[in-house]
């Protein structure tokens, strides 16, 4: 059920398309009612402006990823630490961990912060926005600590290597394709939304083949919403370049970082259910 608490934050409906001008288009009415297009002189400054923002949006992703994997280490490698959270049982067929009570808000706390961030960016200061990235980024270190207990290193490195390959190659062809991706966007949804309350079914049925199915279907739909987001990121920054300020290009960054951020550990994770060893002793 891990995998799948994730809330995707989607843009607005009305998003730049293949083959619109590169300036995209500007407001000429104080209303808000008539568009134009940007001059084409302003296409550079976009291109120029538009790099510097995806690579931002990469660093807030990278960054939160690597606070993550610290916390998510720390916990695991400390015992003491460990037990306040997990519970450590040998069974014939692995080693089972069962969250305490504290395992269980470390568990549903990143989701509170992922709801907070989504509904309340347009209340949040840049900077609140940012802190809350971080906490929720040390939250899920914590929530993901317990891997390290189900799986040997070796199995999760190796997984890891594979999902960040594998994301750098989808966010690649969706920045840089021609394709139209934002038709997907609702099928995408949908399956999300599926793959959501197939997983609550399992907890009650525990049928092995339906999770095998939930891993699978996983990885295919967080694998195309990595290269959909991609191209929706750009596509919303050529269209409100003009309209964002520093303060609202700063919110938008963290919750674009957000969403790549939680299609990487949801992708790590499906991923890891078909790769990852368990662990023995």
């Amino acid at each position: 059920m891990e995998e799948v608490f994730t809330v995707m934050a989607f843009g607005p409906d009305n998003r730049y398309q293949p083959g619109q001008p590169a300036g995209g288009w500007i407001n000429t009415q104080p209303q808000g009612y008539g568009y134009a297009p940007a001059p084409t002189a302003d296409a550079a400054a976009i291109d120029a402006g538009l790099r510097a923002y995806m690579l931002r949006v990469y660093n807030w992703m990278t960054s939160g990823l690597l606070l993550t994997g610290i916390v998510a280490y720390l916990v695991a490698s400390m015992p003491e630490v460990q037990a306040l959270f997990w519970q450590r049982v040998v069974t014939p067929r692995g080693v089972a961990v069962s969250p305490t009570i504290l395992g269980w808000v470390a568990m549903l706390s990143p989701l509170a912060f992922v709801l907070v961030l989504s509904f309340g960016i347009n209340r949040l200061g840049k900077t609140t926005a940012q802190a809350l990235f971080w906490l929720f980024a040390a939250a899920m270190g914590v929530s993901l600590s317990n891997i390290f207990l189900r799986y040997t290193g070796a199995s999760i490195a190796s997984t890891f290597f594979i999902t960040a390959a594998t994301f750098a190659a989808m966010s690649l062809w969706g920045y840089t394709t021609n394709r139209d991706l934002t038709k997907m966007g609702s099928f995408l949804m949908m399956g999300l939304i599926g793959l959501i309350i197939a997983s609550i079914v399992n907890i009650f049925l525990q049928a092995p083949m339906l999770y095998w199915v939930i891993s699978g279907a996983g990885v295919i739909i967080f694998t195309l919403l990595t290269a959909y987001d991609a191209q929706r990121i750009k596509a919303d920054y050529v269209e409100y370049a003009y309209a964002d300020g520093q303060e609202m290009a700063g919110k938008r960054s963290v919750m674009d970082a957000l969403t790549l951020y939680l299609n990487f550990i949801n992708l790590f994770q499906f991923l890891l259910s078909f790769m990852g060893q368990r662990q023995s002793e």
